[in-house]
């Protein structure tokens, strides 16, 4: 069974969730890279304000690829995330609740993410075309220098995702290779 959540997130929608969860996300996400977040946070140790307000809202890990005529945007697939790790304190202090990317995070974000009450999502990587079908309005608010990289605001519609990581220690990726590790040859 998959949940229905809409964005911004709140409180009550983020200890709803459990790693293993799949969801089906709905509302505006935005888009960043590790340019893009290094950026941020650079402006953020000059004391300067973000460039969107972060609370209760979803970073989406992507870089699309320009659209063809016709499209809103092209493929949209998830980059690794933890590329993003050393970037995702300050971010959440602002009131981020969800990150989504592909694999593992750090043992440090998945502290984080207890101590600051979001979530991690994975969206599968090697569906890109797949995923960007769900993305319904795409606008680059920020950064447009950094090409694909630049900070975009996404409108989606039942994005498919799944909880990787939750604010109890839940972790898809552990819980896997536990599985594995059980399996008889």
């Amino acid at each position: 069974m998959e949940k229905r959540i809409f964005t911004p997130l709140t409180d009550e929608t983020i200890e709803s969730l459990k790693a293993g969860d799949r969801v089906l996300l709905t509302g505006y996400i935005y888009t960043a890279r590790d340019a893009a977040h290094k950026r941020m946070v650079e402006a953020l140790n000059r004391g300067e304000a973000p460039p969107f307000d972060m609370k209760g809202q979803v970073i989406y890990y992507v870089g699309p690829t320009p659209p063809k005529p016709g499209q809103v945007i092209g493929s949209a697939g998830p980059t690794t995330a933890i590329r993003m790790d050393k970037y995702v304190e300050p971010l959440l202090k602002l009131g981020l609740k969800g990150m989504i990317g592909k694999g593992y995070r750090s043992q440090l974000v998945k502290d984080l993410l207890i101590k600051y009450k979001a979530v991690y999502f994975a969206a599968v990587g090697g569906v890109a075309v797949l995923l960007s079908k769900s993305i319904k309005s795409s606008e680059v608010i920020a950064y447009e220098d950094l090409g694909t990289e630049a900070i975009r605001r996404l409108y989606v519609e039942d994005f498919p995702v799944i909880v990787a990581n939750d604010i109890y220690g839940g972790d898809v990726f552990e819980e896997g290779r536990k599985k594995f590790a059980q399996i008889d040859p």
